[in-house]
């Protein structure tokens, strides 16, 4: 069972939105004691969501939260959105499939950087992407 600490809740509207999410992401990284791989990693992986969040989803929020799971600690980030959804999520996964343009490397990638990602979403029912980076010690 996770337990969460205060959560932080940033909008994610525009680009500049996606930049004070990432300087918060490392910020809360560098607070927690990750080192420089783990914080670029996770860096890029909540940067993608965000940009996904803005591009696909029309804009929603992100969540960025210290979680605890028995001796364990992480840093949990939720991308939120009211868009579409995503129909078919296997297929999203796939690295090179793209709805929109791009690489087609987001989500997929996203969920290798992190340690646990989970997608929620229905069509029409818009879409959130939660990953987690645990901390070992």
């Amino acid at each position: 069972m996770l337990a969460a600490a205060q959560e932080l809740v940033l909008p994610l509207h525009t680009d500049e939105d996606v930049v004070r999410l990432r300087k918060q992401v490392r910020e809360h990284m560098i607070a927690m004691g990750f080192g420089l791989i783990e914080q670029t990693k996770i860096i890029t992986a909540a940067s993608e969501l965000a940009r996904n969040t803005l591009r696909y989803g029309g804009g929603g929020e992100g969540r960025i939260a210290r979680v605890q799971k028995g001796a364990q600690q992480g840093l949990e980030m939720s991308f939120s959105d009211e868009g579409p959804g995503i129909p078919d999520i296997p297929q999203a996964l796939t690295d090179g499939f793209t709805s929109g343009g791009g690489l087609g490397l987001g989500l997929g990638g996203a969920k290798r950087l992190a340690d646990d990602f989970r997608i929620d979403t229905a069509p029409g029912a818009g879409t959130t992407v939660t990953i987690v980076k645990w901390k070992l010690f």
